[in-house]
């Protein structure tokens, strides 16, 4: 039997999209359906699978979103805008602005004019107790890991990230190979977290290399995109409007918070594409 899915990328971070009447032709639970479709080698190949929640509560929509490891993700900000552009020219939303209930909570992407994917994606969580991190400082944390010791921030935007900022000689990749998996499952994360190695380039770019949580190395990551910015921000290194080189593309954060005040919503704008559409045999 033929299983109708599609594939799409926003900065080179790819998901499977497949809608719910489909998922039940597997014949097998979520996590399961991810580790089989986003395998490089015997599936389709992703970093997630999306599958819509047409009866989501509070919301204009919902989704189910696995990493390709098969453990779930509050957020996924490059999978939010791929979600929204599908979702609406699927015609399962009929407005270009709507609500999407998540396991982060509700978020709002906007279908701009330009083709972009524009998402208020909340306040950033700067609490230990909620990130979740251990510590009771959650910022310029210093953390040994091998024969290092990095300075970083602990900030969630709906999942937690640690954002680690380097100087100017060193290669991010690399590091986020390197150490990036080590402090994925450090103890100060209990529910371990996403790494980011950053370079700031001026007050206005940066650039970020992420090892991601239940997926490895990414071409991107939208919530690592905000939580560096987040962080920069206080940490006085960056201005409120930021564009963030990743391996697969730029996005461009807003946020307006400082230290005397971060209850302010973090924006992120940036593209969404199709790869394909394809119809699967077993």
């Amino acid at each position: 039997m033929g299983i109708k899915v599609t594939k799409m990328q926003g900065c080179g971070n790819d998901f499977v999209i497949l809608e719910r009447s489909e998922f039940e032709k597997l014949n097998m639970n979520m996590s399961d359906a991810a580790k089989k479709l986003c395998d490089r080698n015997f599936g389709i190949g992703a970093d997630g699978l999306i599958i819509p929640n047409k009866n989501a509560d509070n919301a204009d929509i919902g989704w189910f979103f696995y990493n390709s490891d098969g453990t779930t993700a509050q957020m996924c900000g490059n999978g939010i805008r791929c979600f929204a552009k599908y979702a609406y020219d699927r015609g399962l939303v009929d407005k270009k602005e709507f609500t999407v209930n998540t396991l982060a909570g509700i978020i709002k992407p906007r279908l701009m004019e330009d083709g972009t994917v524009r998402v208020n994606m909340s306040k950033p969580i700067l609490d230990s107790e909620k990130i979740p991190f251990i510590p009771v400082d959650n910022m310029n944390y210093k953390m040994s890991v091998k024969n290092r010791i990095f300075e970083g921030n602990a900030v969630s935007m709906g999942n937690p990230h640690f954002v680690i900022y380097v100087d100017g000689e060193e290669d991010t990749m690399e590091l986020a190979k390197e150490y990036g998996p080590i402090i994925e499952t450090s103890f100060e994360f209990p529910e371990k977290t996403n790494v980011e190695f950053v370079k700031i380039k001026s007050y206005k770019k940066v650039e970020l290399s992420v090892w991601e949580r239940g997926c490895g190395i990414t071409l991107a990551c939208g919530t690592g995109a905000c939580a560096t910015v987040v962080a920069g921000v206080l940490n006085g290194k960056i201005e409120n409007s930021v564009n963030v080189q990743l391996p697969g593309g730029i996005v461009h954060i807003d946020w307006i918070g400082s230290k005397e005040d971060t209850n302010h919503d973090v924006f992120m704008t940036g593209p969404a594409n199709y790869v394909f559409e394809a119809e699967l045999s077993e």
